[in-house]
């Protein structure tokens, strides 16, 4: 298998939305993002798959060490391989890559966030960054572009948060903010034990108002220069705002079961964008 054919099996075995929104893309692009999307999943798959925190932590400390190879020499990984012709095309440089994998490194050190700020530091490691690099992919040309791609990888994340938080429980990680937990008298172990409460549900109606501002502030920063070049990440706005609208519907129903959207629909609404420039 070569590393295009092992990237392009990475993304679509995901099932991510990203996915659907890549599919339009040019082919250089195309090829570009799917192998930073595959190099992504892969670091993440250490957290999510490894069960034993120092064999993940050695893994990590090996990717670490691949991307610096892969930047002053080459790589040995089909993922960056098929990345790395990119690289340079598109700005992207090693620190992007060394900041998606402090993030993960974060879920080994921590599974709790005493704040908002806290948060978002982690999810600018694993999805600010990722949007910064997308942004550049798909083909940014305004500087400001680079903060809407930063606060829409943030909507991103938190959407992410409130789909997982049963599953993250399993686990035993909390990333809804200890501080706010506190203001709607939830208690941790009530979360962990994924038991529904009116307090729960008005905590994530707070946690999902903030996503959709984000959401609206991100929107509005974004160039019009760049619109047309940034239609992938509109895609993906499109297809996370519509599950987060599904979870609000279902009346955060999120401890228990997760919460999606078929892969049809999300075809559907990357394609609306697309074809008709609307979300």
């Amino acid at each position: 298998m070569s590393p295009e054919q092992y990237v392009q099996q990475k993304a679509a075995a995901s099932g991510s939305s990203f996915y659907y929104a890549f599919l339009f893309l040019p082919p250089p692009r195309r090829a570009a993002i799917t192998a930073f999307y595959a190099f992504c999943r892969e670091v993440d798959d250490v957290v999510d798959e490894v069960s034993d925190p120092a064999i993940a932590r050695t893994k990590l400390a090996w990717w670490q060490t691949e991307v610096a190879r892969a930047y002053g020499s080459e790589p040995t990984h089909p993922a960056l391989r098929a990345f790395m012709p990119f690289a340079k095309e598109y700005g992207v440089g090693e620190e992007a890559l060394q900041s998606v994998i402090a993030g993960c490194q974060m879920d080994l050190d921590q599974s709790r966030y005493l704040d908002f700020p806290a948060l978002e530091r982690y999810c600018h490691l694993v999805a600010g960054v990722v949007g910064e690099v997308s942004a550049r992919i798909f083909g940014q040309t305004q500087a400001q572009t680079t903060a809407y791609a930063h606060k829409l990888g943030l909507a991103f994340q938190l959407t992410n948060i409130i789909r997982d938080v049963g599953e993250d429980a399993i686990r035993g990680r909390i990333y809804l903010p200890m501080s706010e937990l506190q203001q709607f008298d939830v208690k941790a172990h009530e979360v962990l034990k994924r038991t529904y409460s009116d307090r729960f549900i008005a905590l994530m109606r707070f946690q999902t108002e903030r996503a959709h501002r984000l959401y609206d502030e991100a929107l509005a920063l974004l160039p019009s220069e760049d619109r047309r070049t940034q239609k992938p990440g509109l895609m993906m706005a499109n297809i996370y705002r519509t599950l987060l609208r599904e979870i609000e519907a279902e009346n955060f129903q999120v401890l228990h079961q997760r919460i999606s959207l078929t892969p049809l629909r999300k075809f559907w609404l990357a394609w609306k964008v697309q074809a008709l420039g609307r979300m």
